[in-house]
């Protein structure tokens, strides 16, 4: 029983990192399109995209059906409790999934997808980084079904929210420095190397802001032997903003930014892992107390294993097929 929760934490933490890195970058495109006033230059942005993001937001619902499967009790309690920021993120998404079919046929109506486009991304990135600030404050002895309304809505899910944005908004660029040339590529250097210290802001102050919400997380990273081994952590971190930083002012390899800027995500993922683990609902219901019965983690787990694999190597061949660099905003070379 314990090895199978274990089995489906991993994988519902897979899909939820894989989601947040690949559809990351195109909700960060998204963001940065009001910044580009060149509509040349929209266009190329756009179809650096185009083949994959509905394919990246398959592991967003991968990420839900499994918690669903395998966690139905933190599923039944977490999802009313955010409920509103949750339906906010889901209309964004679907907003900015129709200017994706309707920008590149219109022509008089074109700004109002661009609109679409931009407000569905930072709305819906924002929303995720709501849900992540709510998840990591937690809920104190309260029932998630027993808090207010607007209980989601505090400074510091604001924070985490905006530190989203900004952090898809660095996957953007870097993806588009690896896929664009010229005055644009040239762009999304200055935004990167600017994004990048603002994260950087970002990381440390939800760093701070975190174990004093939390002392449950305040014990499992300032006290000892637990400092001593999860020291290496933001030590990483912070070797892997500086050797960004280096990489957009050398402006080679193009690939770097773009790997290091995944390699800050997962570093931060991990270390929400650490200050979440065990618990499934905010320091009340542990994973082993949500799950579902064994038999049901066996049957599900079967037809995981079959699509998990099918979904992986659909995500390297696209990305294998459109590899190169976009030089026209009509098309994909």
């Amino acid at each position: 029983m314990t090895t199978l929760i274990l089995i489906w934490a991993f994988i519902i933490s897979f899909a939820i990192i894989m989601y947040v890195l690949l559809d990351g970058f195109d909700l960060g495109i998204g963001i940065l399109f009001p910044f580009i006033r060149d509509h040349h230059h929209r266009d190329i942005m756009m179809s650096t995209v185009a083949p994959v993001w509905d394919g990246n937001e398959t592991w967003l619902v991968l990420g839900a059906a499994a918690l669903y499967a395998a966690f139905p009790i933190a599923y039944s309690t977490l999802l009313p409790a955010l409920y509103m920021p949750l339906m906010i993120l889901l209309a964004a998404l679907i907003f900015r999934g129709v200017a994706f079919e309707f920008r590149f046929k219109a022509h008089k109506t074109r700004i109002i997808w661009d609109i679409a486009f931009a407000g569905g991304s930072t709305i819906a990135a924002f929303g995720q980084g709501v849900v992540l600030g709510t998840f990591v404050k937690g809920y104190g002895d309260a029932l998630p079904s027993t808090l207010p309304t607007l209980a989601w809505l505090t400074p510091f899910s604001i924070t985490t929210g905006i530190a989203v944005v900004c952090g898809y908004a660095l996957l953007g660029a870097t993806w588009l420095i690896i896929k664009t040339e010229g005055e644009l590529q040239k762009e999304m250097y200055r935004a990167a190397g600017f994004l990048l210290a603002v994260v950087s802001i970002f990381l440390v102050v939800v760093s701070i802001w975190s174990p004093l919400l939390s002392y449950p997380i305040y014990l499992r990273w300032f006290t000892l032997p637990n400092f001593a081994y999860l020291s290496p952590l933001p030590i990483l971190t912070g070797i892997s903003i500086l050797a960004n930083f280096y990489f957009l002012y050398k402006r080679a390899p193009e690939r770097m930014p773009f790997i290091l800027s995944i390699c800050l995500f997962i570093f931060a993922y991990i270390g929400f892992c650490i200050s979440s683990w065990p618990y499934i609902i905010p320091h009340s219901v542990e994973v082993w107390n949500a799950a579902s019965p064994p038999t049901t983690l066996k049957f599900t787990l079967v037809g995981v294993a079959i699509l998990l694999p099918v979904l992986l190597i659909y995500t390297v061949h696209s990305y294998h097929v459109f590899r190169g660099k976009v030089t026209s905003g009509e098309g994909h070379y």
